[in-house]
Parts: structure tokens; C-alpha cells; sequence
């Protein structure tokens, strides 16, 4: 192990194959951290997809559409990076992008509330009602995602590395797609109840129409509803940055380094092999 907590390189190996593995983490990094922070920034906003019993239920019903925040768009992304950082660089790595990310987000909290307390001039393209509504209505959304964000990531990695080590490298869409609805189920729920509902419940909120209970069950199993449905449907491209990652690599590096850091949970295929139970005749 280094000293950051990640397999040591091979004995032998070259430099150039430590630059590629640490630009492969920096990369992986850049767009995990970068993506979980616009999706808080835009989390506040609202919009909705028909569902398709919208014909069976009255009009003014909650439940004739999904309800999401604009901050699923961008969460696919982090769903594949985390998974691709667990394959490669184990519960080192995607602990300390956790933790990091929760420091940023909360960084940006201040940051906010700090722009907040700065009056706007009379000619500023953005008033100071403009930036509290869109950018202080989101300090809820951050509040709640800090907790959600640290829990969910750190589930996710517990319930990767359980199924691997009943899978070995086998099955990368069981325990990819497994892990994230595990660890959604508590992202989506604590995210929308205390930077959606909290704020309305205790009348912070700006919307111009009531966020009521029935409004946050909507919204986070309709959240909830389409996470489930990417992270199936992105289990392609999952695969095709596998591919892409080890011909980076190279397949035996790559091979290497994902053993390696399998082996630091006891999850490696000879571990694996080894514990399965011997074959009948």
C-alpha cells in the first residue's frame, strides 16, 4: 500500500505506468468532485415528466407527474465515476473523494452565504432577490446533501465490495447497479426532505406554490424512479470506460491494479475461489 492508501505499484514498474494511474485518479476526481457540486447548485430547480396513468387521476394530483430536480441530470455521471473509482482504487479512494466533496460542498456554502450578505448595485445584471432565491434556496439542498452525500457514498462502497466478494470480477453491473440503488434509496430521500421540505415546512422556502409531504414523496420517488432507470441504463458506457481505462492502462496493469486493490478487501479472484465451497463429485 502508498502512503495515500492505494495499492503500491508493481515491483518493476515503470513511471510512466504510475503517471498514467495517477492522471486515470485525478481525471476520475475532476469529474466526480466537479459534478457533485453542480448538481447541489442546481438541485432547487423543479420540472416534470407526465406519468403515464396521468389520464386516471384529477388534474390538481401530486401524483400525475414525476416531479425531479434538475440535480439528477448530472448525477449519472457521479453514479459511473464512483463505481469506476471503487473497481480501480477501492474504499481508499472513494472515501477520501467523499470526504473531500463534503468539504467543498460545505465550502460553497459559506461561500454563498457570504455573496449573500454583499448588497447588489442598483444596475447588477442579478438583483439581491434573484441571487437569494436561486442561490440561498439551495443552501438547504447542500445542508441535506452533505449528511445524504456521505452516507450514500459510503453505502455504496460497503454494498460494492459485499457483492464482490461473492462475485470476484464477475458481474461489474450486479454490484455497480446494486450499490447505487442501496445508496440512493438514502440520498434521494434525506436530500429532498431537508432541502426541499424542511425549507417550506419551517418557511424559508421561496416557492410561489406550497411544498406539502405529498409534494417531497413525489419528488423523491420519482428521483428515486429515475435513478434506478439510469443506473440500468448506463451500464454500457460503465462498460465501455472499462474497456477504455484498461487499453490506458494497459490490460495487464489494469488487471494488476484491480486485484490489487480487490485483494486490500479480501475480494480478489483467489480469494474469492478459495472460499467457495468445493464442487459436488
Amino acid at each position: 500500500m502508498t502512503s495515500a492508501g492505494f495499492p503500491a505499484p508493481a515491483a518493476g514498474g515503470t513511471e510512466g505506468r504510475e503517471q498514467r494511474r495517477q492522471n486515470l485518479f485525478l481525471v476520475l476526481a475532476g469529474f466526480f468532485l466537479g459534478n457533485a457540486l453542480l448538481a447541489e447548485m442546481i438541485g432547487g430547480k423543479l420540472f416534470q415528466i407526465p406519468a403515464p396513468w396521468q389520464a386516471l387521476v384529477a388534474e390538481s394530483s401530486v401524483w400525475n407527474a414525476f416531479t425531479l430536480s434538475c440535480g439528477v441530470i448530472l448525477w449519472p455521471i457521479v453514479f459511473i465515476t464512483t463505481d469506476i473509482i471503487n473497481e480501480y482504487f477501492g474504499r481508499a479512494g472513494v472515501r477520501r473523494l467523499s470526504f473531500l466533496g463534503a468539504g467543498i460542498i460545505a465550502y460553497s456554502f459559506v461561500a454563498l452565504w457570504l455573496a449573500g450578505r454583499v448588497r447588489a448595485v442598483g444596475f447588477s445584471p442579478v438583483d439581491d432577490a434573484s441571487f437569494q432565491r436561486v442561490f440561498l434556496q439551495s443552501q438547504w439542498i447542500i445542508v441535506g446533501s452533505i449528511t445524504a452525500f456521505l452516507a450514500a457514498q459510503l453505502i455504496d462502497v460497503t454494498v460494492f465490495w459485499i457483492i464482490r466478494r461473492r462475485t470476484g470480477h464477475r458481474l461489474l453491473w450486479l454490484r455497480a447497479t446494486g450499490s447505487t440503488l442501496v445508496s440512493q434509496l438514502i440520498d434521494t430521500f434525506v436530500v429532498a426532505f431537508v432541502g426541499l421540505y424542511l425549507p417550506w415546512r419551517l418557511g424559508f422556502s421561496q416557492a410561489e406554490q406550497p411544498f406539502t409531504f405529498l409534494n417531497y414523496l413525489n419528488t423523491s420517488s420519482s428521483g428515486y424512479l429515475f435513478k434506478l432507470v439510469v443506473a440500468i441504463g448506463v451500464t454500457p458506457v460503465l462498460y465501455l470506460l472499462h474497456a477504455v481505462i484498461d487499453r490506458y492502462l494497459g490490460p495487464e496493469e489494469a488487471e494488476r491494479l484491480i486485484e490489487a486493490t480487490a485483494a486490500t478487501e479480501h475480494a480478489d479472484d483467489a480469494t474469492v475461489l478459495a472460499s467457495e465451497p468445493p464442487s459436488e463429485g
